[in-house]
């Protein structure tokens, strides 16, 4: 985690120390929103287009609009990626939510989807376990059921997973 980052919100880059997201933000109450985690190796984004294209699927599953067209977007992604100069691997968190609303889960309240965009380094696991390998575990967490919640939807609710993790560990 490096301090100082430039974070896109919505409209532009803002200091992280600026970047805020309303406690009244759907995404934050309730998990309503989507994201995509992209990688970057050899200072290239590794599939731009088709997390794009999932990210709009995500979305349109859940009857989000996203405020931003396809190619805004990705023009997004690259200057937040640039901004924050990463040239080697890294990891970008695109996250859109629904916005800001009331207390209460209608989510037609909410007039303005909020688009952020995280660009920083990532190591997942330390240097040796590539080399050496490492232990896994199956962890006895149930993943959503698929005819409640689409998997197809990367939604902002991780609960399973997070759980999964701590059962992991």
């Amino acid at each position: 985690y490096e301090m100082g980052l430039k974070i896109w919100m919505n409209d532009g880059l803002v200091d992280e120390s600026e970047a805020k997201v309303s406690v009244f933000d759907h995404g934050l109450l309730y998990g309503d929103g989507v994201f995509e985690g992209i990688r970057i190796y050899n200072g290239k984004v590794f599939k731009l287009n088709e997390h794009i294209e999932r990210l709009f699927q995500s979305a349109k599953g859940i009857r989000l609009d996203i405020p931003q067209d396809k190619e805004t977007l990705k023009k997004n992604v690259l200057t937040t990626v640039e901004a924050n100069g990463l040239s080697d691997s890294g990891y970008i968190r695109l996250i859109v939510s629904r916005g800001v609303g009331t207390l209460g889960l209608n989510p037609l309240i909410c007039k303005a989807p909020m688009v952020i965009i995280i660009a920083a380094t990532i190591q997942l696991y330390p240097k040796e376990l590539y080399e050496e390998g490492l232990k896994v575990v199956s962890a006895n967490t149930i993943r959503n059921h698929p005819l409640s919640l689409s998997p197809q939807i990367k939604s902002l609710n991780y609960m399973n997973n997070i759980l999964a993790k701590l059962e992991a560990v």
